[in-house]
């Protein structure tokens, strides 16, 4: 008989051959990381049940069988090479394969040339991706796509990350969104995820094959694919067991399998794994630690017998919800540190009913909430005060020690650290992109291992050889731990490495610390996972310093939110009283909002009847049906005049011209260059996710920047217009404006055209200019345009084109001066009113709502106004900023930084999009240029997915660092 095993990230799948290739036995299980125990279990039971005998013909496949294999002397097959001898003998036919395992993707393309696609840094997007998200909202997987079958609305989530999708969904449960919807949401992530990540241009068409574990247990998945590639999957009987399959078709060579299950009895003793030194070496050193750390306490009072006026505090986290009640003279009276379940309404109306209920003596005198949840509860029940977190953590931090000078917090999926200069927060780093090395990556790796948090922090203690983990992504960082496991490490040592791991990620990935004067000398540590004295021993070891960590650590934020209800006490709390809570209702609806063209999809929560709370939107006009946010916003004001210029009939028919990159700014030229030479200039419509989805199975790179992504669907949406000419030069070089050494376009915008025309296949036919211009060259263009026009269309003279020019270069030149004579008008507006000015600073296409996510009007609505970095950058001159100063947008930033800091009512906010490695080398030199004048520098950094909650946290802390 032949025997196929595949050994997955996983599971492990087996499948006995008859000598008609006619299956006699299959199974699929769990292996949870005990891999070789598994192998050998199911091969004794092969033995003795299926094949009565010791010898077989076997070969084992699979991610996790390579190193068994070869260790053990059994032969081996590669599993995309197993899956297509398997595919070749069932399904002949077969265009496309998707296959997601535990951790694995695939995308194994036949026809037309074999080609694979696998995942390879990060395991997003797979079958634990999946088991994460089903943790997160608290249900089975079954339960999961049973859901997603009832669903309503589909919520933008990032799959590239497991953790990085919890800060995405967090949100939505805080604020009362439908599990269904959310539940489907995470599928079409997964689908878009796999399609634009995996495909990268090549087109999936055809036969499409279902494969793997969740697809084939998950319907709702596969209509999720099925629903972004237009296509109907089939996935196939047995489709489980196709890398066991062919493994088994393939198997030749007959092994005995006493022999087999000798060395796989052997196979954990010959392996080793990379250690680190042990965190304590002894438990007098560890009594040590531990009282160094007990001496900071907060002060505590007794409930049952206080009365009189107390404080609530409220931190509304993440994962967790914590609430810490004060008496009048700063004393812990009460506490509660819970997970929020997705949802800390009930929670807190439980607890406040109780608080009411026990402890009649007790008024609340003022309250107030921080967190993700926190207008969520402030809306819910009348919470006197929200507070943004940064203030609440520093409040607390304070109130332990006052001259703290840096203030970290690793909460469930964020990571807070502010520097403290003068009293006041001064700059802040946070885990925008990802959240690997917080609570949750702890969290989900003790649940694994079947630990609670606690247990698991302390068998890390004393391990004698912590693995040397590194510093990676949540998700993928489970193939480490399971490697180490096989190679034979304990899970004392594996939860001392995990530990290391958070700390380093910490450290290098978001605070990036070159050393640890860099972060001061007067530290306090906060947040729940320092609340493991593993993780603690390791920071104060890597950094070479003893911090302060309150025995209240894990409650700072409630804390922090108490003490400043305390300070902020006025007459009268408007905190819903015991009579109103017991008649409290919560009701949540889903609807899209239709007063402008974001149509942001919002969350509805409707409390006692009469008070609601929307959650979703981007700006005021759902809850004030107005909006002022275009007065003083010029990024509202550039949108709306780009879009006045409207298409013009003309002889010569229509030009289509993709609206995004640096079209943003050259439209006016563009258009009146085209409408002037009788074309009918079209642009494609405002982007949105719908058009970015449409266009993604065309994009070659998943690291290229968002807004070059976003190209691809402005295309597709002009070809579905029916437009035949379409107009994207390649553009080396900008205006030259004199600020700066050289006046180059960056790389992408300036090439793009190039790839849009080698991966779009449905561009074939139609006419795609895509030549290289220089605008930059006045005098020159006409003749050069005039050349290139003459390719393409019959008819057009060069005295038209010198013409067409003429009036291009006078309109692009009066669209600037009235950008920035109105940007003159409104930041006299602003002093005026006395409000902050923001320069928000970034390229032209930071105009464009999909890629800005609204910051613009989010800071609008923080009080302050929003100015371009364009508007101001010509009042400077070109001065040294200490290198090379070549391409025209970051010479535009510096030069709108050193303006700023003449001035004292501005301040700056850099939007940078990711996979954009030229913004990166600006950060330094701005923040300097900024610092010498004691302005604050915040920077953004944004893409498809974003961490909007991160975003609102570093720009209310922002406006509290300008207030203090």
């Amino acid at each position: 008989m032949k025997v196929g095993l595949d050994v997955g990230s996983t599971t492990i799948k087996c499948v006995v051959l008859d000598d008609q290739n006619n299956i006699v036995y299959k199974s699929y299980e769990r292996h949870l990381s005990q891999i070789t125990e598994k192998m050998s279990e199911l091969l004794t039971k092969v033995r003795d049940e299926v094949i009565h005998g010791t010898d077989a013909q076997i070969t084992v496949s699979g991610s996790a069988g390579m190193g068994v294999a070869e260790t053990c002397n059994l032969p081996f097959m590669q599993e995309v090479y197993a899956t297509r001898i398997a595919i070749g003998k069932l399904i002949p036919d077969a265009d496309v394969i998707i296959e997601l395992g535990g951790e694995d993707a695939k995308i194994l393309f036949l026809s037309g040339g074999m080609e694979v696609r696998m995942n390879g840094t990060c395991a997003g997007g797979t079958g634990a991706f999946i088991d994460q998200m089903a943790t997160l909202l608290n249900v089975s997987l079954d339960e999961m796509n049973e859901l997603a079958a009832e669903y309503e609305k589909i919520y933008t989530i990032a799959s590239r990350c497991g953790v990085f999708a919890k800060s995405d969904i967090q949100p939505l449960l805080n604020q009362g969104a439908r599990k269904s919807d959310i539940s489907a949401s995470i599928f079409a992530a997964v689908a878009n995820q796999t399609i634009a990540g995996l495909a990268q241009g090549r087109q999936i068409k055809g036969n499409v094959v279902y494969l793997g574990g969740p697809l084939t247990f998950l319907s709702g998945l596969r209509d999720a694919f099925d629903t972004a590639l237009k296509v109907k999957g089939l996935c196939p009987e047995n489709s489980l067991y196709y890398v066991a399959l062919g493994a088994a078709f393939s198997s030749a060579t007959s092994i005995d399998l006493e022999t087999a299950l000798k060395n796989i009895a052997n196979y954990g003793t010959k392996a080793a794994f990379l250690s680190i030194e042990p965190l304590f070496n002894n438990e007098e050193e560890y009594e040590a630690f531990r009282k160094r750390h007990e001496a900071c306490k907060a002060p505590r009072g007794d409930i049952a017998s206080y009365q009189g006026e107390a404080y609530l505090g409220v931190d509304a986290g993440s994962t967790t919800v914590k609430t810490v009640l004060l008496g009048k003279d700063g004393e812990i009276l009460d506490s509660m540190y819970q997970s929020n379940s997705g949802n800390p309404v009930p929670i807190i109306r439980e607890y406040l009913l109780g608080l009411y209920h026990d402890h009649p003596n007790i008024q609340i005198r003022s309250s107030a909430v921080t967190g993700y949840g926190e207008e969520l509860l402030k809306n819910a029940f009348g919470i006197d005060w929200g507070i943004v977190e940064t203030v609440a953590h520093f409040t607390a931090a304070k109130h332990f020690l006052p001259d703290v000078d840096f203030v970290i917090d690793i909460g469930g999926q964020d990571m807070k650290c502010f520097k403290i200069r003068k009293g006041a927060i001064d700059n802040i780093f946070l885990n925008e992109a990802c959240s690997s090395g917080c609570g949750s990556f702890l969290q989900t790796f003790a649940n694994t291992l079947g630990y609670s948090i606690q247990d698991f922090a302390k068998l890390g203690l004393f391990a004698k050889h912590p693995v040397d983990l590194g510093s990676r992504c949540t998700v993928f960082m489970n193939s480490s731990v399971k490697q180490a496991q096989k190679d034979g490490a304990t899970t004392e040592d594996i939860s001392a490495g995990l530990s290391v791991s958070v700390v380093k990620n910490a450290i290098y990935k978001v605070i990036r610390a070159s050393s640890a004067e860099e972060l001061g000398k007067n530290i306090v540590v906060q947040g729940g996972t320092f609340l493991n004295d593993a993780v603690l021993r390791v920071f104060e070891k890597e950094l070479g310093v003893n911090v302060v960590r309150p025995d209240i650590s894990g409650l700072m934020g409630a804390y922090g939110a108490a003490l400043y209800a305390m300070n902020k006490a006025g007459k009268a709390s408007t905190l819903l009283s015991l009579e109103e809570l017991e008649n409290f209702t919560h009701e949540v609806r889903v609807t899209s909002c239709g007063l402008c063209n974001n149509h942001c999809r919002l969350t509805i929560n409707v409390f006692g009847g009469n008070r609601r709370f929307i959650g979703g939107n981007r700006c005021e006009k759902p809850v004030t049906k107005r909006s002022n946010q275009s007065e003083q916003n010029m990024y509202a004001f550039k949108l709306e005049t780009l879009r006045s210029y409207l298409p013009v009939e003309g002889p010569r028919g229509k030009l289509g011209l993709p609206m995004g990159l640096n079209m943003y700014e050259l439209l006016p030229f563009w258009y009146t260059f085209f409408t002037k030479l009788g074309f009918e200039v079209v642009t494609s419509p405002l982007s949105s996710r719908e058009l970015y989805i449409k266009g993604q199975s065309t994009i070659p790179s998943d690291t290229v920047c968002f807004p070059a992504k976003l190209m691809h669907g402005h295309v597709d949406a002009l070809i579905e217009q029916g437009i035949q000419n379409i107009f994207y030069p390649c553009m080396s070089y900008n205006f030259d404006e004199k600020l700066g050494d050289n006046h180059y376009n960056c790389p992408v915008v300036a090439y793009y055209p190039e790839v849009i025309s080698a991966n779009m296949a449905n561009l074939r036919g139609l006419t795609f200019i895509h030549d290289y211009v220089g605008i930059h060259r006045k005098r020159d263009f006409p003749k050069k345009m005039h050349a290139i026009l003459a390719q393409y269309f019959d008819g057009i003279s060069l005295p038209e084109v010198k013409q067409a020019a003429k009036d291009a270069y006078a309109e692009y030149d009066a669209y600037m001066q009235k950008i920035r004579e109105k940007g003159d008008e409104m930041i006299a507006q602003a002093r005026a009113e006395g409000k902050p000015i923001i320069i928000l600073s970034g390229r032209p296409y930071h105009l464009d709502p999909e890629i800005n996510h609204g910051i613009d009007k989010l800071i609008t609505s923080l009080g302050a106004a929003v100015i371009s970095e364009d508007v101001i950058s010509a009042k400077e001159t070109k001065f040294s900023v200490g290198v090379l100063n070549q391409w025209t947008y970051h010479a535009r930033l510096y030069a709108a930084a050193e303006y700023v800091g003449s001035q004292k009512d501005m301040n700056l906010v850099q939007l940078v999009s990711f996979g954009c490695g030229v913004d990166a080398i600006t950060t330094d030199e701005v923040r300097s240029i900024l610092e010498s004048h004691n302005k604050i520098y915040t920077q953004i950094k944004i893409d498809e997915i974003t961490n909007l909650g991160a975003v609102k946290i570093r720009l209310r802390s922002l406006f509290a660092a300008l207030e203090g």
